[in-house]
């Protein structure tokens, strides 16, 4: 103003910034056909007001409601009924329904067997229709389907019978029908024969009208081989026969692979009646050196084949008080353990037996005859020369005397099945039976040894074979006289029961006479006891 002579500038007008555009935030973002999983540009920074207006947020109600409108109203890809060829599956959208559409009809259809397993045949039903999840697209068509997947499911089974109800009879007159009509039971009984156990084979009874008679036979025979099949196979699980192993014995076995005693287990060598030998490679064990090659001998777990083991260990002083007929399992781990301690005797004695590793139950793990995987062949399969068979008949003779004498065993099973032929020289096998001289039979098992011995070795001409009661007189220090089997049998068994009256402190003619003579002496000395009593009461009470 000139009047107040200060002279005022006028001010510089400050620039104003531009205003925001009028379109939203969100409208930056990726077209709606381009892949959600790309990477997009970010959008375009807006103020915390643009964000909080009210048409901001009815735009984006109006895009999901016309999106919802087109899923519904068929403006979308039709993917239930167009054909896979004309579907655009480069569209995430499409693709992520379809995906939808199968899982939920999976869903429902597992929804609906577990209410008809839950269900059953009662009269009270549970639905689990609240918890079904239908596809959008098929809302109409949800009915349809179940009964669709409903005759699906029971396209399998037979005609539906006539229903009959409660009160026995349906119709009047001559169009009566009862719950007795041979059709109808026949078409029931058709269909109850598909709850026998499925390894029964009952073929196809659709259409089929089954009698009563002819249907309660097949089911008593299915019943029956049913319960056959369970104790065949129960049978199978719990025993160890021919080349089978059962899976308590398996399981033993891999322990011992695991443990590294045994590298690897090989085929079957030999089967006979009381056990199965294997052959393995042997490993490591502690400070113990295992055989390169070992056989392992596994008792068979049933007493089907060799019903006669009681008579070789019950009488044996060693085992006596373990010995218990009733678990089969105990009497094969006894077995075992008699023939680890027999062929440990005879190691010792220096008798060419195989060298026992270790026992595990009714596991014997030993040193294997042979070589290169292949066993020693036995007496009965070998093919010699007639020096060789002189040779192998001394040494056998040989061997008998010393098991006797100096193991104090009796083989009681000795034979050709049973003796090995090894680098030149006679090897005893399979010792579990063997008993000691003490052994009630122990000299009728030696006589039977000496007479297998002398008829395999003359049938093979060996020169000088000495008779059976011969070769049991060198081998026992004993002299019973020449006859037939059964007259020398008879001598041993006289034999026999003397030394066990003799064992005990008294002869046999004088057992009896002593025995009913003391007896009677004290019956007599308690009768004039008594009396003596009864008379000194009398005399009291007079």
């Amino acid at each position: 103003m000139e009047s107040s002579g200060i002279a005022v500038m006028e001010a510089n007008p400050v620039p104003t910034p531009a205003p925001p555009p009028t379109t939203n935030a969100w409208a930056a973002r990726a077209d709606p056909g381009t892949s959600p999983w790309k990477t997009c540009q970010a959008p375009a920074p807006c103020s915390l007001a643009d964000v909080m207006s009210e048409e901001l947020a009815k735009e984006l109600q109006e895009e999901d409601k016309t999106t919802l409108e087109k899923l519904t109203t068929g403006s979308a890809p039709d993917f239930l009924t167009a054909s896979a060829d004309d579907l655009d599956v480069s569209d995430d959208l499409l693709l992520a329904q379809m995906l939808q559409r199968e899982f939920d009809l999976e869903h429902d259809q597992m929804l609906r067997m577990e209410e008809r397993k839950v269900n059953g045949d009662s009269r009270v039903t549970i639905s689990f229709e609240n918890f079904r999840t239908v596809h959008p697209a098929e809302a109409e068509d949800s009915s349809g389907s179940d009964e669709d997947l409903d005759a699906l499911e029971y396209a399998w089974d037979h005609d539906k019978t006539t229903a009959v109800p409660k009160r026995g009879y349906t119709g009047r007159g001559p169009n009566m029908v009862t719950k007795h009509d041979p059709k109808i039971c026949g078409q029931k009984n058709s269909a109850r024969m598909m709850q026998f156990p499925p390894d029964f084979h009952s073929g196809d009874s659709v259409g089929m009208v089954l009698p009563n008679h002819v249907y309660n036979v097949l089911k008593v025979h299915s019943y029956k081989e049913d319960h056959r099949s369970h104790r065949v196979h129960d049978k199978k699980e719990i025993s160890t026969a021919e080349q089978a192993i059962d899976p308590k014995t398996r399981l033993l076995l891999y322990k011992l692979v695991n443990a590294e005693v045994l590298e690897c287990i090989n085929g079957s060598i030999s089967t006979g009646k009381e056990a199965c030998v294997f052959h393995a490679f042997g490993g490591k064990m502690g400070d113990l050196l295992v055989p390169n090659e070992c056989a392992i001998k596994v008792f068979k777990t049933t007493l089907n084949e060799f019903r006669t083991r009681d008579r070789y260990i019950k009488e044996d002083f060693r085992f006596k008080d373990r010995f218990s007929k009733l678990n089969p399992r105990k009497i094969i781990k006894l077995w075992a353990e008699k023939e680890m301690h027999n062929l440990n005797r005879m190691r010792r004695a220096g008798i060419p037996c195989p060298e026992v590793v270790l026992l595990r139950k009714h596991i014997l793990v030993m040193s294997f005859i042979g070589q290169d995987q292949k066993p020693a062949k036995k007496l009965k399969d070998i093919k010699l020369s007639a020096e060789q068979w002189q040779q192998a008949y001394a040494q056998c003779l040989d061997l008998m005397c010393r098991m006797y004498r100096d193991c104090h065993l009796i083989h009681a099973d000795l034979s050709e099945y049973n003796i090995l032929w090894h680098n030149g020289q006679i090897w005893f096998i399979d010792v579990s039976q063997s008993v000691e001289p003490q052994h009630p039979h122990a000299l009728e098992f030696l006589y039977r040894d000496c007479r297998n011995v002398c008829q395999f070795f003359s049938s093979k001409g060996v020169p000088n074979v000495l008779q059976p009661h011969e070769l049991f007189n060198k081998v026992s220090d004993l002299d019973i006289q020449a006859g037939e089997d059964k007259d020398c049998l008879a001598q041993i068994q006289t034999y026999e029961k003397k030394e066990e009256y003799l064992s005990q402190d008294m002869a046999r003619e004088n057992f009896a006479f002593d025995f009913f003579f003391e007896r009677s002496k004290l019956q007599q000395e308690l009768k004039k006891a008594k009396e003596e009593a009864e008379s000194d009461e009398d005399t009291c009470e007079t």
